[in-house]
């Protein structure tokens, strides 16, 4: 099938790089002129490295031009962090067509983002948006053009904008990745399975004295210990709470089961926090202040939870708690600044006014 691919950073050369390995038509779109440039004389490759070896895959097209990348692809991948997605929804959203399925891994409510670009700029087709609770791959660039891919997710729950559109959009998405998706309901549902704001969080700002000690400090290796690991499971359970009282059912994919050696499979199967420990990629350079951790995790993700939860009618303490010191880690309110319903326009909608969004789209 015909992919593009959106953006430059590590999920997207993951995607570009693992769906040509299998074969497909991959576009892959980003902004940076130069880099586009350097990437098309290097034969627009990259290379996939995984645990079957290195694999050298040629990209059907690399460009600057977002028209030229989305033309007749059925799906569209979007892998980029969320707080660059209004930018690039912009970008997109003259340019999609009737059947054309945008998808982004994972989003913390980007679907709205991305619908309302294309409404805003007088676009009326009929277009699936989704989204789901982590990227699809464990992964690191290592080189310009070069990709390790440590772990490929083995469950991914999708929600759907509009879900009246499932059918079409997990279908297309299915296909992409075959014997992977698990449907999970509408678009809010799929965001509320996003693993970062639960996972990062915690890590980042009870590691805060050794990140910023050390050159190198991996978060989840000596960074994730027993007490560490009790707030996650806490600040976890504030999350399917929220779930629950918005009537989503399980299931939930809670985060322990990422590092439980039995019971559920978790959305990387089994073993996987080991293997990304192992791999080392993840030791690394972490500009507190600055990191996607922080400034896509924990401001757009957390306030996210906390939004919905006051919708929902649901308590977060340690969410709101994790907030307050981010904010104050980086000078900057991200009660105001992160993402809300109120932000993404959604603020004036009842419970059943959003449900009812949330499975027909917009009207008129």
């Amino acid at each position: 099938m015909r992919i593009a691919v959106l953006g430059g950073g590590n999920g997207s050369f993951a995607a570009a790089g693992d769906f040509a390995l299998q074969g497909h038509d991959v576009r892959l779109w980003r902004r940076d002129r130069d880099l586009v440039a350097t990437h098309q004389a290097a034969g627009s490759r990259i290379i996939v490295k995984d645990s079957k070896g290195r694999h050298d895959v040629k990209l059907a097209l690399v460009t600057t031009d977002i028209a030229d990348a989305v033309r007749e692809a059925e799906l569209i991948l979007c892998p980029a962090p969320a707080f660059a997605q209004a930018d690039i929804a912009r970008a997109l959203a003259p340019h999609i067509r009737d059947g054309q399925v945008v998808f982004m891994p994972p989003a913390t409510f980007g679907t709205m983002i991305f619908a309302n670009a294309a409404r805003d700029a007088g676009n009326r087709a009929e277009v699936c948006f989704a989204e789901t609770g982590t990227l699809p791959w464990l992964t690191r660039k290592h080189a310009p053009f070069e990709v390790a891919i440590t772990i490929r997710a083995k469950r991914l729950p999708v929600g759907i904008f509009p879900l009246r559109t499932a059918d079409h959009a997990l279908d297309v998405i299915g296909r992409a990745f075959p014997d992977v998706i698990e449907p999970c309901g509408d678009a809010l549902s799929g965001a509320l399975m996003n693993a970062g704001p639960i996972i990062h969080p915690p890590l980042i700002v009870m590691n805060a004295g050794p990140i910023e000690h050390f050159e190198r400090w991996d978060i989840h290796k000596e960074g994730t210990q027993a007490a560490i690991r009790r707030v996650t499971d806490a600040l976890d359970a504030e999350r399917i709470a929220v779930r629950e009282a918005l009537g989503y059912g399980q299931p939930h994919f809670p985060l322990a089961h990422h590092y439980a050696r039995e019971g559920e499979v978790w959305m990387y199967g089994r073993g996987s926090h080991d293997r990304l420990t192992d791999s080392g990629d993840w030791r690394e350079r972490i500009a507190l202040a600055e990191h996607r951790y922080m400034r896509e995790d924990l401001r757009l993700g957390l306030s996210l939870l906390v939004s919905v939860a006051e919708l929902a009618g649901t308590a977060t303490p340690l969410a709101r708690s994790f907030l307050a010191i981010g904010g104050a880690i980086c000078n900057e309110d991200f009660s105001l600044t992160g993402r809300t319903l109120k932000s993404l326009g959604l603020g004036e909608l009842d419970r059943s006014e959003l449900q009812q969004l949330l499975q027909e789209g917009f009207t008129g």
